[in-house]
């Protein structure tokens, strides 16, 4: 078997990382061998060398909720690699859905007080505590008159945003785009539908690399 294009180190392991191929969340962080890396490409499933028992793992197999890996993606030099994946539930032993937790502060490791990744994940946090604030739960129905609100207010961004495009400025295009964005958001978060759920549209219609399950061959999100 002809070896990998990938540079291991002294020990025969790479860096891997685990990326939500949808948010562009860092889930979590191992290495894998190069066995590891053929049982990835072969199975489409996340498995790592375990440094401690001397083995293969496969990402939370016991569990039940693999992480389909979509691409194996390695960086310029090859000596650090990308599983591209759709995880399953929480990758963090902890329960948290990234092991990413906790920021540098100075000299020391302090739990993260704004854990989100991405700008579009920390808007989501922020419209779910003003929800909590007020009292809304977003797994429940919201009321006719909430949603003609939010209905109106999408489609008066949505209508602004139209002008702009149509004769303003790039500067008044961005600005009526964010606001629009905003209130999309605002309305899925009522109706508790992830951002992800809408990029795996966009994947689907786009025809993006997807997961796919090693025994039926049907995607996975």
């Amino acid at each position: 078997m002809p070896p990998l294009p990938l540079k291991f180190d002294a020990q025969g392991l790479v860096p891997t990382i685990v990326q939500d191929q949808l948010t562009g969340q860092i889930r979590m962080f191992a290495y894998a061998s190069p066995a590891a890396v053929r049982k990835t490409s072969e199975t489409g499933l996340a498995t790592f060398w375990s440094r401690s028992r001397g083995e293969l793992w496969q990402k939370a197999r016991v569990g039940g909720h693999e992480t389909p890996v979509a691409r194996v993606l390695a960086d310029c030099d090859g000596d650090c690699i990308i599983y591209s994946s759709a995880p399953r539930g929480a990758s963090c032993y902890s329960g948290a859905p990234s092991c990413f937790i906790h920021a540098l502060e100075g000299e020391r490791l302090a739990q993260a007080s704004e854990p989100s990744q991405t700008v579009l994940a920390f808007l989501e946090r922020v419209l779910d505590a003003k929800a909590s604030e007020a009292g809304a739960r977003p797994s429940r129905p919201p009321r006719a008159s909430a949603v003609e609100g939010l209905g109106a207010k999408v489609r008066d961004e949505a209508d602004e945003l139209a002008r702009a495009l149509e004769g303003e400025s790039d500067e008044r295009v961005v600005h009526e785009a964010a606001d629009t964005l905003y209130e999309l958001v605002a309305g899925l978060r009522t109706r508790a539908i992830p951002l992800r759920a809408i990029l795996a549209e966009l994947a689907d219609r786009l025809g993006y690399d997807e997961p796919r399950h090693p025994a039926t061959g049907e995607a996975v999100r």
